[in-house]
């Protein structure tokens, strides 16, 4: 194939990759802003509240439950095992040069020390009994309760302690007693239509007080992409299946609280002028979206600040 075309296909794949990923931004609103400090990390996903936290703890094998191996474990037994292969190599080879000059240099007595004290090692874990988890109870099982034995892993339920989620929850409830999850859910659901109806509009000042400075820029933006390429998006049946409270934190003097949405919806964009459907479906979709809302620390009002789809 001639250069000249090479360098054609090159330019048109080109143009096309960054057509999809300009239609990309069209799509309801996008993903982005700010979580604090966690703005790099995933969104804590919605644990169930009717199921008993349980702890996966493997089962110790019959070669687990021995005594340690000759060399031990961690520090000691790495010099340990160092020592003993140099006094190797010092009878093999002749040592360090003699010991300078012949006769039992530094190097040998380090090495003649390390050996002395493996074999002390050795002796004394023979005549230690084996652990007591091997046979008999533990401290752990003193209240009745008694560990596995079998192969493989046990699952054993761990008392209830407090999560992330309610250490977040308790320290907004410390400035703010009357807030109540349930109560922000249902105030998030309502924000979520209403931020997507303003998306369609692309016009956002209807919902600009429930948004920060920083996400009303950016979900503007968008809008003004819209206008600028002569498309609507179409956002319709919204059906919220799920919401619920996923993470919650204070940070720097704001109060943080993240909300998991679970929705059906249809999502698609239309060419203005000819009403052509040029982006997404006019089937319904599920989606799963994480919305994260702050303000300061106290009973303010809150405002969305990110948004991250699942």
């Amino acid at each position: 194939m001639k250069p000249r075309a090479l360098l054609l296909m090159a330019v048109l794949t080109l143009m096309s990759l960054l057509f999809l990923d300009t239609a990309a931004v069209f799509a309801r609103a996008s993903s982005g802003g700010s979580r604090g400090s966690r703005s790099y990390s995933s969104p804590a996903t919605p644990s169930s509240p009717s199921s008993p936290s349980q702890v996966t703890t493997p089962t110790p094998s019959a070669s687990q439950q021995q005594r340690p191996g000759m060399f031990g474990g961690g520090l000691m037994g790495g010099l340990a095992g160092l020592a003993l292969g140099g006094l190797i190599g010092s009878m093999l080879f002749g040592g360090l040069g003699g010991g300078f000059g012949g006769g039992v240099g530094l190097l040998e007595m380090v090495l003649i020390g390390g050996a002395a004290f493996l074999l002390f090692r050795m002796f004394r874990a023979r005549q230690q009994p084996a652990y007591a988890g091997a046979g008999g109870a533990s401290a752990y099982g003193a209240g009745g309760q008694s560990w596995p034995t079998g192969g493989g892993a046990a699952t054993v339920e761990a008392p209830a302690g407090e999560s992330d989620l309610d250490r977040g929850l308790g320290h907004i409830r410390g400035m703010d007693p009357s807030f109540d999850p349930d109560r922000f859910t249902d105030w998030a659901k309502t924000a979520f239509v209403d931020v997507q109806a303003a998306i369609a509009r692309r016009e956002l000042g209807g919902v600009q007080d429930r948004l920060t400075p920083q996400e009303f820029g950016r979900l503007q933006a968008q809008c003004d992409q819209l206008r600028g390429a002569r498309r609507t998006n179409k956002i319709e049946r919204v059906q919220i299946g799920r919401a619920q409270v996923s993470e919650a934190w204070q940070e720097s003097g704001q109060d943080w609280v993240t909300v998991c949405f679970t929705v059906s919806l249809v999502d698609y964009v239309v060419d203005d002028t000819s009403g052509a459907v040029v982006e997404g479906s006019t089937s319904p979709e599920s989606i799963e979206e994480y919305w994260t809302f702050t303000r300061p620390v106290g009973p303010k009002a809150w405002r969305l600040s990110a948004i991250q789809t699942a």
